[in-house]
């Protein structure tokens, strides 16, 4: 099986989280997002991956290379400049025959990979896409379908109070190779605003799948912090950690001052360092290399890795991002705080 990630976007709504990383390699527990989904991949058997790159490709093909850590083989195209999400899978067209699996990197998901290819299987579509139920579908893509679950209209971000469906588009599809054909070359084009409006016009089958599975796409500090409580809480599980059957993941370099405090949940990276009367969690990543001095408190927060942090330091509702020095006394509030942040950025 065949795969596709479109990982080429530019994480506007991120910064300053995406200022030298690229949206998909943002630490969720600790490992890039992109890194998790290929796992996921890999246990429904595929492992011929194109990764399509825009923003800092190099930054993702240095981290995963062939492909070969992973047990998968791993291929780029590296758009110039976007081309949208149509125009990206069409540059890609090469590598695909048959049905293969497309994804926006951005998401967080536990849909089953398994029964979405067999539900495309048995509906004999052409494309399916996976659905997923919002409360508030304004900023998505609605899904309209029919008793069969075959796509009947699409809506583009309808107002609040126009919504005919809270299903919206999932970002994950299957699709038969032949549709790429109904794809322009070298054009800026949405494939979900021009291909899939365009396909059922043809009378295409475009199929929905639901399975109610958890789903997040991480698009803004709010949703990436949402995303790791959903984690502690236990709505989404992740790959070597079950929250919250298990309220301290640490590994066995962590070193505490013995009046240091944790209150549960929390997820401890490598070599560790926590400082006297310091209290961590609850709700707390704690990444690679983080290191304390004494009277700080950090609740509610991710901190990614090498970071370290002065006395009195307060860090709660907060996102750390890697390589930072908290100075002594700064308190971090519903803030994300970067390396060159003249002043933490709100949340």
């Amino acid at each position: 099986m065949n795969a596709l990630f479109l990982a080429g976007g530019l994480g506007t709504r991120l910064k300053p989280m995406t200022d030298h990383m690229p949206k998909p390699m943002v630490p969720i527990m600790g490992r890039p997002l992109l890194e998790r989904s290929l796992e996921k991949l890999k246990l429904c058997g595929a492992d011929d991956i194109v990764l399509s790159t825009c923003y800092k490709a190099d930054y993702i093909q240095h981290y995963f290379g062939t492909g070969d850590r992973m047990g998968m083989t791993i291929h780029y195209v590296c758009e110039d400049i976007p081309l949208g999400t149509g125009g990206a899978i069409k540059k890609s067209q090469k590598f695909f025959s048959g049905t293969f699996l497309i994804f926006n990197s951005d998401i967080l998901t536990n849909i089953n990979l398994k029964k979405l290819l067999d539900f495309h299987r048995r509906k004999k579509a052409d494309v399916t896409i996976a659905a997923a139920r919002v409360p508030n579908p304004s900023s998505y893509g609605v899904i309209e379908y029919d008793s069969n679950n075959y796509v009947t209209t699409f809506t583009e971000k309808p107002k609040p109070g126009e919504e005919k469906s809270h299903d919206i588009n999932a970002g994950i599809y299957v699709f038969e190779s032949k549709i790429l054909d109904e794809i322009p070359v070298g054009h800026v084009v949405s494939v979900e605003k021009d291909v899939f409006p365009k396909l059922l016009k043809k009378g295409c089958k475009i199929a929905v799948y639901r399975d109610g599975s958890y789903w997040m796409d991480i698009g803004t500090p709010e949703k990436y912090m949402q995303a790791h409580r959903d984690i502690f809480e236990g709505r989404c599980s992740v790959s070597e950690n079950d929250f919250p059957k298990h309220g301290i993941y640490r590994s066995a370099d962590v070193r505490m001052h013995s009046t240091a405090r944790i209150v549960e949940p929390v997820w401890f990276g490598r070599n560790v360092t926590i400082g006297a009367n310091v209290t961590i969690g609850p709700n707390v990543v704690a990444g690679n290399n983080f290191q304390t001095a004494s009277g700080c408190k950090v609740a509610n927060s991710i901190i990614w890795d090498n970071v370290a942090v002065g006395s009195g330091v307060s860090i709660v509702n907060s996102v750390v991002t890697a390589g930072c020095h908290v100075g002594s006394g700064i308190q971090c509030l519903n803030t994300v705080y970067s390396p060159e942040s003249k002043k933490p950025f709100a949340i």
